[in-house]
């Protein structure tokens, strides 16, 4: 072969071989392109399974805490002629509120408006939430449903105040109502990087002001316009199942660690204090109670107790996270005393039928949480500390603040709502009604056959 063939077949050869690396380019360039379209999206994404899945947990203990919890603890507390009533409110309020919490009451809260006061119309219908959305290191709707169970929770504790004497349907309408002009704006207030009580700088871990007092004060002013029981200082009206009661005691007990550990939204070491915290502030309580009991009626009894561990509970929402354990057990200690106080002197000096006493362990005990954070949060007494440049004086000042607020507003819309009710369809059924009980009266069954 001639060299100029040779240089003529070298060159044909160094073409092919160009050729065959361009067209393999475009496969090697897509492959890259996919590999740092992958890489920037698990860089971006803050999702971590520990997390979600203890949020998930969180979730369904807080859901344990209505059903059967609290269902079970009113329902021991009250006649056995309305057992049922009671079981029902707390079934149906629970059914009514998921509902609302996803078409409009997310939103209210969450719905990422730069007002103070509510979260706006953003997030109707859950708009814009899919299940790639994320909420910090979980998914949006793993928060979403947590956040669900504690507006299921809050209206169900105003019930206990006017059991025995109040319609379902009214309950339903009012729990509607007030979980749409009073929860969704005190949560928005508390919780929501723009609220109020949020800009202030108020410390609520897990829903003093939100849930308890916001509940509390309800009760209240609903034992209040609603009246007494027919027959109340007369008859009759002691527990009719202690052990009902403490069973679902402790069934609370067991589901607030979801409640305020998961008030952490992660596996850490906040979730850990929060856990423990719930542990000793409840103990507390237990004995606080107990032993103010003790000093004044000679004997301490078991549904003091189950109180207790209720308004310890209470009382450590607001500062789980946020207190140390020493300081928890003293926050405890004053909350079983004072509750126990509320609920032994100062209901019947007042003479108000806050029938399961909501407003003395839940209102008072709320209102004792969230201003002793403000102590109890120091650094000096075992606390995690204050933002840079916050006094004791100033955190404690700004817990009262936010105290007022919720109280101011719970108290006047509550007492609209309860009017705008009673206008519509009546609070109150029959006294024939409640003196044969709700069981029968408006569910037409009854718990216990002879």
């Amino acid at each position: 072969m001639k060299i100029s063939e040779l240089t003529k077949a070298g060159r044909l050869a160094i073409w092919g071989t160009m050729a065959t690396a361009l067209s393999v380019l475009p496969a090697f360039a897509q492959e890259a392109a996919e590999e740092a379209a992958e890489a920037a999206e698990t860089a971006a994404s803050a999702l971590d399974t520990g997390d979600t899945a203890w949020m998930l947990v969180s979730t369904i203990l807080v859901l344990f805490m209505i059903l059967p919890g609290l269902a079970l603890f009113y329902g021991g507390l009250v006649r056995a002629k309305n057992i049922l009533s009671v079981l029902m409110q707390c079934t149906m309020i629970t059914a009514a509120v998921i509902i609302v919490w996803v078409l409009w009451g997310y939103s209210f809260a969450f719905g990422g408006s730069e007002s103070a006061f509510w979260g706006g119309f953003g997030k109707v219908f859950l708009s814009g939430v899919t299940p790639e959305s994320e909420s910090g290191s979980i998914p949006e709707l793993v928060f979403i449903c947590f956040q669900m169970t504690f507006a299921c929770i809050t209206p169900a504790l105003i019930i206990g105040a006017f059991a025995e004497r109040v319609k379902f349907g009214s309950v339903v309408l009012f729990v509607i109502l007030w979980v749409s002009f009073v929860y969704f704006p005190i949560a928005h207030m508390a919780w929501d990087a723009n609220g109020l009580f949020f800009g202030w700088g108020a410390m609520d871990f897990a829903g003093g002001t939100v849930v308890h007092i916001n509940s509390g004060i309800a009760a209240l002013v609903g034992a209040i316009l609603i009246g007494k029981r027919t027959g109340y200082g007369k008859d009759n009206m002691a527990p009719h199942s202690l052990p009902l009661t403490l069973i679902g005691a402790s069934i609370l007990f067991v589901g607030w660690f979801g409640f305020n550990a998961g008030s952490a939204l992660a596996a850490n070491g906040t979730a850990a204090l929060a856990m423990i915290n719930t542990f000793t502030a409840t103990a507390g309580a237990v004995v606080g109670w107990c032993l103010v009991e003790k000093m004044a009626r000679g004997k301490a009894s078991m549904l003091g107790a189950a109180s207790g561990i209720v308004a310890g509970l209470v009382a450590v929402t607001p500062a789980a996270g946020f207190v140390g354990p020493v300081g928890a057990i003293v926050l405890g200690l004053i909350a079983g005393a004072v509750c126990y106080y509320f609920v032994s002197v100062v209901k019947v000096k007042a003479g108000y039928d806050d029938a399961l006493d909501v407003f003395g362990i839940h209102g008072i005990g709320g209102i004792v949480g969230a201003i002793g954070t403000g102590f109890f949060a120091s650094s000096t007494l075992g606390g995690v500390g204050y933002a840079e440049g916050v006094t004791m004086g100033g955190q404690v000042w700004t817990q009262i603040m936010a105290v007022v607020v919720t109280i101011v507003w719970c108290a006047v819309v509550s007492a609209i709502l309860y009017k705008v009710v009673d206008a519509i369809m009546g609070l109150r059924p029959t006294k024939e009604a409640e003196s044969t009980g709700l069981d029968i009266t408006s569910h037409g069954e009854v718990a216990y056959h002879s």
